[in-house]
């Protein structure tokens, strides 16, 4: 291998082995070519540490084919002990000119939304986190049907460093 070569090596081998630390549950699910109102899409995970705080995400991926600005999701977390916490969330998809919000080169964008900061596991066992859509259309009571544009939704834990 040339110099370029062994630099390029150095430089991928590092990302892949400390750019992931932080990651205690990470999980990805394909809602189809569209994600309709009533699918939810759901995670399982067990939860042992309740004195340490962590960050959780909603991961999204998503294409052009977006049509909105903002994304609502309802937000489903069911303790061990059977209590449920559920948020109505809003997220910011696209800036004011339209284009989407994310990372990633091609159409396709990768978002890492923030679901609970500093958060504290109350109990030790099995958790499950349900994720429903909630986009609705200005002036609308009922919810978009079949909802365009997002292909996969991801559920992440972190540890605070």
């Amino acid at each position: 291998m040339n110099k370029k070569s062994n630099l390029l090596f150095l430089i991928l081998l590092i990302c892949f082995t400390s750019c992931d630390k932080k990651r205690i549950f990470d999980e990805y699910k394909t809602v189809g070519k569209t994600w309709h109102k009533d699918s939810i899409v759901s995670f399982s995970f067990t939860q042992k540490d309740t004195l340490k705080a962590y960050n959780l995400f909603i991961n999204l991926r998503n294409n052009n084919k977006y049509p909105y600005n903002n994304l609502f999701l309802i937000v489903a977390l069911e303790q061990p002990n059977k209590q449920t916490i559920v948020d109505t969330l809003e997220y910011q998809m696209a800036n004011a000119e339209g284009t989407l919000l994310g990372d990633g080169f091609t159409e396709t964008k990768e978002s890492k939304l923030f679901y609970k900061e500093k958060y504290q596991f109350k109990n030790s066992g099995t958790y499950n986190l349900n994720i429903q859509h909630a986009v609705r259309h200005s002036g609308k009571i009922t919810g978009v049907e079949n909802l365009e544009g997002i292909l996969d939704v991801g559920f992440r834990i972190e540890s605070i460093e």
